[in-house]
Parts: C-alpha cells; structure tokens; sequence
C-alpha cells in the first residue's frame, strides 16, 4: 500500500541522493530520534549536525562540542545548498550568524517558552514546529523536497451534465492531447459505476494497481510511487476500476491519492460522477476547473441544471462545454445562459469516433478530428494562462 510512511519508490530514492536531503542540526538526542524518525516516514536520508557551529568564523572540523565556524555549515551539504533546514530549539543561539535562508525550521518537543518564537525570528526561521502536534506538517514538507514539489499540476474534471453526454469522452480526449503536448499526465476515473476508462483506452489487462488497492490509504500518499505504480497506456498513467466487487473508496483516500497525482505538475484529468457524494466532493474541492458536458438539447439542460447545482457548492470553477447540436436543439451560448455557467466550449460530434473506440483507438487520437482540435485549443489556453485555467 502506497500510503505516507511506506516504501519508498526508486525515483524518491534518486530525488534524496540528488541533492532533496534535508540538513538537521541539534545536539538533543531525544529530538534526533524524533526527526530521523519523521525523515524516514518521508522517504529521506537527512545530513545531520551534530556539532553546530559558533559564530566565531574560524576554521574546524566540527562535531559535538567543536568550535567550528559558520563556514563548516555552508560548504557541501550544508547550511546553504541543503533544501530544507531542521535546527532543534537547542541549536537556535548557536545559527544566528549563518545567513538568511528559506526552507529553515526551527523544531522542539517544549516550545512553550515565549523566547522561542525570538530564536526563530532571529534564525529567519519559516515556521515553530511543535512535536508531536506537528508531525504531519513536517512530513509533508520533508517529502516534498524528496520528491522535488514544485507547481502543482492543473487539475480538470469532467462531468456529464445528463446521461450519456459523454464526459468519459472528452476526459480520455483531454488526457490523450496532454500527453502528445509533451506534458506529464494523470487519467484519474472517480466514477466506480462506469465501465473504467482504462478499457475507453484499451489497456483493461495492463499491469498496475487500480482503486481499491488505494481504499486504505491513510495519511501522505508518496507522488513518485503512486505515478510509477499505475498502468502506462498511451503516454499517460491511469488510475481506474477494477473488474471486481465495488469497492468504496473513503474520502480521506480520495483526497490523498488526488493530492500526490498533482504533485508533480503537468495535468490531472478526473472523470466524475454525476452524484456528488463526499468521497466526490474531496475530489471536486482539489479541482482547479470543473468541465461540465451538455448535449445542446432542452432535456439534458434541465438534467444539468440539477447537477450544476451539487457540483458548485463545492468546485471553484464550473465551466460547461456543450456537445452538438440536435436538430432544432440549443446553441451554445443559449446553453451556457440557461445553466448561468460560463462556457468554455462547443465540441462537434465526430462522425465514426465510437466505431474507433470500439476498434482500440482512444478518444482523442485522430489529431484533426474535432475532439482533437477541441482539446489542443483547451489546453493552449489552460496552460498558457496564469492561473491555469481558460479565459
């Protein structure tokens, strides 16, 4: 189980041998243990101090007790280059004259005393952290650095606004233009009651994990191992369903596995479901845009109303993207004003794309098909934008 704590994956172990360990000062062994402790829970392999230097600025070698200079610290692995910096409370007086720096925490297991939050500013300290209340906190900082977080990816949804409105389509279409753009991409299906969208890819017997070997997940989900842990069709990792008995997914594994899909940038794509219950709603919460897909019919509109309604209480940004147009049917922008959602697009149906589908071509590989030039436009403008999401 790929859960905060666990094992580690092979490109986490690269990440800390390539410059993402963390830099532990202290000389109280209590706390040491508490944050090798918390380093190996997140996949890193800390440099450790144990001898903090004085401010003297005189050359040494360190070590318990030793009157080595702030140089010491700085060169190699040290003050400066380490990414992230543990100074226990006890080290505090001692890296007042080491030079200002992000990534510096100043932790304790007693950090009552009033004086402690002047040792950290004087350190240029980020953030107090309290053990054992802060643990989680720091773990997730100290996997980040092992796991080279950056940007987060930009996260889309899709949902259909009425039954058949074909948002497994376009989510599988979004994802395949991704990842021809060159651009790392995660396929997540949040419908278990739809037919997986690794068959929509025809990779239904490809090996990796599915969703309910994530049911357990508690805590931090490593970004590195759950990428590499998932099947690998068409440039892009899918997380899907399996064949088996429904398995229910808890929110909190919703929200974690969601959360280390986006870790690493590039592009997440969800498929949702149109009932939005709470496992959906910790998934519509981490969204930065929410496509909602409308056949141009007055039936679906009314459909997609209700569903609109649920999806933006929670989502930042709904957005509908309406299908075709039926014969005497709706246009977009009537559409688009009927819901009171902006519109972020109208996809022509393209003729001969489910007889494809049915053949093993994904949605999405014809480049000039009409879902092809739908996505490519989308995503020009999504990931050309500032905040990641169309204008």
């Amino acid at each position: 189980m790929l859960v905060g704590g666990g094992g580690r994956s092979a490109r986490a172990v690269a990440a800390g041998t390539a410059g993402g360990r963390p830099l532990i000062i202290t000389e109280d062994p209590l706390l040491l243990d508490d944050l090798l402790r918390l380093c190996a829970a997140a996949g890193a392999e800390p440099h450790v101090r144990h001898g903090v230097p004085e401010q003297s600025g005189t050359g040494g070698t360190g070590g318990t007790g030793g009157a080595a200079g702030v140089e010491e610290v700085r060169g190699g692995v040290g003050w400066e280059s380490a990414p992230l910096v543990l100074v226990g409370d006890d080290a505090a007086r001692r890296v007042r004259g080491a030079p200002r720096r992000d990534g510096v925490f100043l932790v304790g297991r007693e950090l009552d005393d009033p004086l402690v939050w002047r040792r950290a500013v004087e350190i240029g300290a980020e953030e107090v952290l309290r053990l054992p209340d802060a643990e989680s906190r720091l773990v997730d900082r100290i996997a980040d650095v092992v796991e080279g977080a950056g940007k987060p990816a930009l996260a889309v949804g899709v949902i259909g606004g009425s039954g058949g409105a074909g948002a497994s389509t376009l989510a599988c279409a979004l994802a395949i233009r991704a990842a021809r753009a060159g651009e790392r991409t995660i396929l997540i299906d949040g419908d278990p009651l739809g037919g997986g969208m690794d068959v929509l890819l025809g990779g239904e017997g490809a090996e990796g994990l599915r969703w309910p070997d994530f049911a357990g997940s508690r805590g931090r989900v490593g970004a590195g191992a759950l990428e590499e842990s998932l099947p690998e069709l068409h440039a892009l990792r899918v997380l899907s369903w399996d064949r088996g008995e429904r398995v229910v997914v808890p929110p909190a594994a919703m929200r974690s596995v969601l959360a280390a899909a986006r870790r690493r940038g590039g592009v997440v794509v969800v498929d949702l479901p149109r009932r939005v219950d709470e496992a959906v709603a910790e998934v519509l919460a981490q969204l930065d845009l929410v496509l909602m897909v409308v056949p141009g019919e007055l039936r679906s509109v009314a459909a997609a109303g209700r569903v609109a309604a649920g999806v933006r209480m929670v989502a930042r940004d709904v957005r509908v993207v309406v299908r075709g147009r039926c014969p005497g049917g709706l246009d977009a922008e009537t559409v688009a004003g009927l819901l009171g959602v902006p519109l972020a697009g109208e996809v022509p149906v393209e003729l001969g794309l489910p007889g494809r589908v049915a053949e093993g071509e994904p949605p999405g590989a014809q480049r000039r098909g009409a879902l092809a030039r739908f996505c490519d436009g989308f995503w020009q403008r999504a990931l050309g934008a500032a905040p990641g999401v169309p204008a």
